[in-house]
């Protein structure tokens, strides 16, 4: 067994070095991650320059190699000629702060899982849902718990491969004690509002606004599950073609 592990803050947070630990025992494990922070870049690939990698300095990150790029850089490279052989699952994460509803969109940690996935790799990203690591170790606990499950599905034979799942982890102290819930992606209302600023030079500059607060948070919901003190565990797909309305958009779209 062999596993690449990804992220989108860096390969100095904390998240990852907790996901590190977590697996240790399970395989071997190659760690390859962006330079800097990568939080909301999707599934952006660096094309209009050359990528750098690194090995990362110190004992505690022996082993870590760091990229200057985004996360799907950091999977793609490794996938495409930086590794000796492919991995048999790559997993992102661990995130400072939920990745649910319309954040699945613009993240760098589930990107970064979807890059393997994209490849034919099982992948799984991990997110906690509050900010501040916070109970950090238990939710690295309940990814390896996440892990073995999916692996003991490996060693059954029903390891449904391809697959790509999102976790979402509430900060708790006994987190991986928390029942799971099989989920459906949520929905955000709108960001708030941008923060406008004056930079040094009189210049008006802009920050994107918070996330909005979540519109659709029923029942099933990630949100809805997480919020119920349960880990949210959502099986993503890639296909973003609206079937249901081909049909009418067929008719709509027709040559006279």
């Amino acid at each position: 067994m062999r596993i690449l592990i990804a992220n989108d803050d860096g390969y100095l947070a904390p998240g990852i070095a907790a996901l590190v630990r977590a697996c240790q025992g399970l395989g071997e494990i190659d760690v390859i991650a962006p330079e800097q922070n990568a939080s909301g870049t999707s599934n952006a690939l660096s094309l209009n320059r050359p990528l750098s990698v690194y090995a990362a300095q110190g004992e505690h990150l022996r082993g870590v190699r760091y990229v200057n790029g985004t996360p799907s850089d950091c999977v793609h490279i490794a996938l495409t000629g930086l590794l000796p052989q492919r991995p048999d699952l790559v997993l992102s994460g661990i995130n400072q702060g939920a990745n649910m509803g319309d954040d699945t969109l613009y993240s760098g940690t589930v990107a970064a899982a979807m890059e393997g996935y994209l490849f034919g790799i099982p992948a799984i990203a991990f997110s906690q849902v509050d900010k501040g690591w916070v109970e950090l170790d238990a939710a690295a606990r309940t990814a390896r718990r996440v892990v073995e499950s999916v692996l003991a599905q490996r060693q059954s034979g029903t390891w449904a491969a391809p697959f790509l799942l999102n976790v979402n982890i509430p900060n708790h102290p006994q987190a991986d004690t928390l029942p799971w819930q099989v989920t459906r992606l949520g929905r955000r209302h709108a960001s708030e509002p941008v923060i406008r600023q004056q930079s040094p030079r009189g210049e008006t500059v802009y920050w994107i606004g918070p996330a909005g607060d979540a519109r659709e948070a029923g029942d099933g919901t990630d949100f809805h599950a997480t919020a119920q003190g349960r880990v949210s565990i959502t099986p993503l797909q890639v296909d973003l073609t609206d079937h249901a309305r081909l049909g009418d958009w067929s008719a709509r779209l027709a040559r006279p």
